[in-house]
């Protein structure tokens, strides 16, 4: 049995570390800071050309390409479901994509100016500036957070350019 002092063996001090380094990779492991990016649109192009594309959840689309394969697409902006031949492009876009791009994909429905009109799907780039400010002054409590993201960055983009 050894007595005196010793080295102090393993664990007694410790290691030089980089506590900034530490403090980042903390965050970003636990943090509930960071958001998911969200889908913003769903679509897929078989190769054909055509482009199926699901609206919302349980919007189950098909086509049957001139391969003779058969192509769906399910979820919309909740989840993607789709074939898997191999052939065919997923064009999901996300909430963190680039905004020339989302501006450009991206579609909002409407019934019209007095809501008496069959729902047309409109890109966010053709919505007129008073059509995107009513959407986000009556639409909040009830639009998905991304989307309303999407309209704001919309006029925010305009204004700059």
């Amino acid at each position: 049995m050894a007595t005196g002092q010793t080295h102090g063996g393993k664990g007694s001090s410790t290691r030089p570390t980089d506590k900034k380094k530490y403090e980042d990779n903390y965050d970003a492991i636990f943090s509930k800071k960071t958001e998911k990016p969200e889908i913003l649109s769903s679509q897929l192009k078989t190769p054909d050309g055509t482009i199926l594309e699901s609206l919302h959840r349980h919007d189950y689309v098909t086509h049957m390409d001139a391969n003779g394969k058969e192509y769906m697409l399910d979820g919309g902006v909740e989840y993607v479901r789709h074939s898997a031949h191999g052939d065919e492009e997923l064009l999901t876009l996300m909430s963190d994509d680039d905004h020339e791009v989302i501006r450009e994909v991206v579609t909002w429905g409407t019934y019209g100016r007095e809501g008496d009109q069959l729902i047309t799907h409109v890109k966010i780039a053709d919505m007129d500036d008073d059509h995107l400010q009513a959407c986000l002054d009556t639409q909040k409590a009830t639009m998905r957070p991304a989307m309303y993201k999407v309209m704001q960055d919309e006029l925010e983009y305009r204004n700059e350019n």
